[in-house]
């Protein structure tokens, strides 16, 4: 019988090109989406003249801000239209518009050339960019989760959250090469629009590949959405509270260049070494968090890794704005990237598990698109004021260590849905 007034979730079996496919889209989304953020300095300077560099990169913050405004709107959009027509349109959709907004943000002409519709095309293209990715983690965490056998849910779901970190690094790695063959002015002229670029040029093949994937949502009839019950809204605040401790932990790390570059003193070059760093601890860890959920249920993983994190955030910045050096710096990243890596994806299969398949889709895309635009958008703009108001290197720790406190309360209060300790 079809449950949830005939809609069901399919199981097909997945080749892991198709796999890959649905992750690595994900990841392209997310570097393009990045790549703004990794290259602020460079932006500002290109569509934000102030009379001062902090003035400058504050605007720029600003901007990257924006595009976390109509992650909801994505969400609430795009991510329901999965749970209406199925995974594969809705993923299909969020993915064409990113390509549209990064190949537009490449592709403008800097303030000099045109003036004051330079940054007011970024800030379009910016608010697309956002709305594009606010739809893609619904549908293609439903599609995962569906996809994956029961007892493999967590790993599954924890490859996106990999390939989101994969994104990282390749974006840190390429700001590695470009600060190292270019000089800061061609930088800063155009060399942040080849990063920007590159992610455009394959956009046409992973939609291509997106087309040919199974459908894990089988629609037998028509009829509209069901209301969120009392305890679902429960859930999303619980939710919200661990994704906001998640969201915020994750844009310090990703921002580590900035913090590096203006607190530390050290070369473009080795800030975003710690990028790197940061982006390949994801990569390992990610997968490793989500198998562990399999094994010994969700809440015990990510409460372990993220209270360690919460102990160990102040101890690393002090070691790190003391010492100033790349070694110190890396080492730093590596310890609060791979607890951060390591507690991510319980959380998410959690939230997936509690929710009905006709909820899944547009449950997640909402969720998380509300955590990332209040939490994630404000981040870098927060962490560079606080650091700027305060004198203090410390700043950052302070930040992710009270968010991380609070997500904190949220896992413990929420209920374990793994398989493993459920018996389903």
């Amino acid at each position: 019988m079809p449950e949830n007034g005939g809609f069901v979730s399919t199981q097909p079996k997945l080749s892991r090109s198709q796999l890959a496919a649905v992750v690595a889209g994900n990841g392209l989304e997310f570097y393009d989406f990045l790549i703004f953020g990794f290259f602020a300095v460079q932006i500002g300077a290109s569509f934000f003249p102030s009379k001062t560099a902090t003035g400058s990169l504050l605007l720029t913050l600003a901007t990257f801000g924006v595009g976390f405004l109509t992650r909801p709107l994505g969400g609430a959009i795009i991510g329901p239209l999965g749970d209406r027509i199925g995974r594969k349109p809705a993923m299909l959709l969020s993915f064409g518009l990113m390509g549209l907004s990064m190949a537009g943000l490449a592709l403008t002409p800097s303030y000099a050339s045109i003036g004051v519709a330079a940054p007011v095309l970024v800030v379009g293209f910016r608010l697309l960019q956002g709305f594009a990715l606010g739809g893609e983690v619904g549908p293609s965490t439903a599609f995962l989760m569906e996809a994956a056998p029961a007892e493999k849910r967590g790993f599954y779901v924890s490859l996106q959250s990999a390939t989101q970190q994969a994104a990282t690094l390749c974006a840190g790695i390429v700001g590695v090469v470009l600060a190292n063959l270019l000089t800061p002015e061609h930088l800063t002229a155009w060399g942040w629009r080849i990063a920007m670029l590159l992610g455009v040029t394959v956009v046409p093949l992973a939609l291509a590949i997106r087309r040919h994937l199974p459908e894990t949502l089988e629609q037998h009839a028509k009829s509209k959405l069901p209301r969120p019950t009392l305890g679902q809204v429960v859930l999303a605040l619980l939710t919200l509270m661990t994704l906001a401790s998640a969201t915020i932990s994750t844009y310090v790390l990703i921002n580590i260049n900035l913090f590096a570059t203006r607190s530390l003193g050290l070369s473009p070059a080795q800030a975003f070494g710690g990028v790197v760093i940061g982006g390949l601890m994801g990569v390992i860890f990610n997968p490793i968090g989500g198998w562990l959920s399999d094994r010994v249920g969700r809440k015990p993983v990510m409460i372990g890794a993220y209270g360690l994190l919460c102990l160990v955030g102040l101890p690393c910045f002090m070691a790190m704005a003391h010492f100033r050096t790349p070694a110190v710096l890396y080492a730093c990243v590596a310890l609060m990237a791979s607890l951060l890596a390591l507690g991510l994806p319980p959380i998410i299969t959690q939230v997936g598990e509690s929710l009905p398949v006709r909820m899944r889709s547009g449950g997640i895309g909402i969720i998380y698109a509300v955590a990332i635009a209040i939490f994630g958008g404000t981040a870098s703009l927060i962490v560079t004021w606080l650091t700027e108001v305060t004198g203090s290197p410390l700043a950052p720790a302070a930040y992710m260590c009270a968010a991380l406190a609070l997500g904190l309360c949220g896992m413990f209060a929420m209920r374990e849905t793994a398989p493993v300790k459920t018996g389903l």
